[in-house]
Order: structure tokens, then sequence, then C-alpha cells
């Protein structure tokens, strides 16, 4: 069954990256115009196949390859707290904050919240794709005060 990549991005992440393509089970970003950096974001798997703890962002340059990356669990975001208390999961137990591909009803990733990777992707967007500076506005030049007429200046 398909990881449903492009409703999960659409629809949970609602991420700022314009544009960006999804292929497969990963997402592509030019967050900067003419920057050469490009993003990736895709699925981190664990041990099992199929079966995924997070997301994994990479920064990535035409001609050095992979600059950066980062995991972010769902654990650690609470994607999927709501989802695995009704279910009576706890860290530790089989099946918590874990997505599964062979996952039968819906998408895989089906009640998760992603408010607090949403939260995490753009600041992780921002350190390396910074927005272009705003040009300032010239400096006004600070007055001076002028002498007024008829006042004569202190002498000794």
């Amino acid at each position: 069954m398909s990881l449903h990549a492009q409703q999960f991005f659409d629809d949970i992440l609602e991420l700022p990256l314009h544009p960006y393509a999804v292929v497969g089970d990963a997402l592509y970003a030019a967050p900067q115009p003419n920057s050469p950096l490009r993003l990736r974001i895709d699925f981190a798997p664990t041990v099992r196949s199929d079966e995924y703890n997070g997301l994994r962002l990479c920064v990535i340059h035409p001609e050095q390859g992979e600059v950066d990356t980062v995991l972010l669990r769902f654990s650690e975001h609470g994607t999927f707290e709501r989802r695995d208390a009704t279910r009576a999961r706890v860290p530790g137990m089989d099946g918590y904050a874990v997505i599964r591909d062979w996952h039968t009803s819906g998408p895989a990733w089906d009640g998760a919240d992603g408010t607090g990777l949403r939260t995490v992707i753009e600041q992780y967007v921002r350190l390396w794709f910074p927005p272009p500076a705003m040009p300032r506005p010239p400096a006004r030049p600070v007055a001076q005060s002028t002498p007024t007429s008829g006042a004569s200046p202190r002498t000794r």
C-alpha cells in the first residue's frame, strides 16, 4: 500500500515551501530562489520493512551531494500522541509513534498531528535557506542645531 506521501505533505505538514514536488515518497523543494541548495524530506525507515518512525530532512548541493541531514522522530514531536493514546500504546510498545506501509484502512498516517514537525521543519529551513536580506532604507542625516539669528556666541 502507498504511504500517500503527497497527502501527508499537503494535509498534515502544510509546509510553506513553494515550489515543491513530491516524487515517490519524498518531497523536493527549492526554498530559496537562485540557490543551488535543495531540500529533500522523506520518511525515515526503522529496522522493519515498510515501517517509519520519522522524517529525514536533507540539504542537497548539486555538486557536493548531501550537505546536512537530520532525523525528526514522530515520538519527539507528538505526531501520533493522540492516536497512540486512544490505542493505549505507550513508549516502548510495538507500533508506538510509527507508521506502517501495510496499514489497511485509510492512509498509514491516519490520526497524525503535524504541528510539532512543521514548527521544527520551518526552523530548519530558515537556518539553511534564510530569507533574502531586505535592503535597508538610507539613513536619515541627523539634524544639526543651528544658532538662532540675533543670538551672539558667548565670549569671555
